[in-house]
Formats: C-alpha cells, structure tokens, sequence
C-alpha cells in the first residue's frame, strides 16, 4: 500500500527530517571548504577521510530504504501472475523495492544539486519552530481522525 497519497504530511516530515539528519544540502552544516578546516574532517586523509563519506551514503540508502517502506508501499508493486516464469516473478518484489529506494536516492542527490545551503540558526528555526510543532499536530488530527473512524462520534 502506498501511504504517501493519505499520509503525504507525514511523508513531508519525514522526508525533510531524513534530509536533515543524513547531513545532505540544504542541511549540510561541516562540507564547506572554509569549515572542513577547523572540523574533524582534518584529523583523517585517504581512506579514514573515505569511509566518513562511504558512512554518509549509507546512511543516505538506509533513509531510502525505510522511506520506501514506509510511505511507497516497500517491496509491493504491480503482479504479473502467470504472464512470467515463477523464479522471475519470485525476484519482482526485490527488484520493485530496490528502484523504488533508487527513486528516492537520486531525488537526495537533486536537492542536493539544486537547493542552496541554509545557515545552522534557519536550521534549528526549521526543526523547532516548523517541523516538530507540525509532526505534533498532525499526530493529533490523525489521531482524532482514527479514534473517530475506530469509535464514532463521542456525541453521537
């Protein structure tokens, strides 16, 4: 099932929060050249220095990886019974999540690509000011709308 249609608030949310804690622009705060000077990027060169990046888009798959599952239905896709042979349609579930986690790794890389960085104070406005107070509400709408679904009105 893909929740992205009826939980698309959730989604943003997450999406955005996912962004952020994966160190991609626009939330990218210790990749400037000025920056990397100072960092603790300075202490490490060759492979040490690699394998902080190789650690950065693993993290980057991972968050594809539990988007995908979340909000574009994980490995479900459309079925093709009987039209293939059954060790094919038996790898179609793999292959449907791994473009879709694919899908969601290059739209990381785009807005890295095209947005602009954000200073660290807009950041911390985002997320304390934007982002959680959002999370908080819609947590709230969609538990009223569940408990309404679930039990009905109270007045009724």
């Amino acid at each position: 099932r893909w929740n992205i249609i009826p939980m698309f608030i959730s989604f943003a949310i997450f999406f955005i929060a996912g962004v952020a804690e994966t160190n991609r622009a626009p939330f990218d705060m210790v990749e400037a050249e000025q920056e990397l000077v100072g960092g603790f990027h300075t202490e490490y060169s060759s492979i040490r220095f690699a394998f902080f990046f190789l650690a950065e888009y693993i993290n980057m798959f991972n968050m594809s990886a539990i988007t995908t599952t979340l909000f574009l239905g994980g490995w479900n896709g459309p079925t093709l019974d009987g039209r293939i042979p059954v060790w094919i349609s038996a790898l179609l579930p793999i292959v449907y999540f791994f473009v879709k986690t694919l899908v969601v790794l290059f739209v990381f890389m785009w807005i890295r690509a095209t947005l602009p960085r954000i200073r660290y104070d807009r950041l911390m406005v985002l997320g304390w000011k934007g982002l959680i107070p959002a999370a908080l509400a819609w947590l709230v709408f969609v538990t009223i709308v569940v408990g309404i679904r679930q039990f009905g009105l109270p007045w009724a």
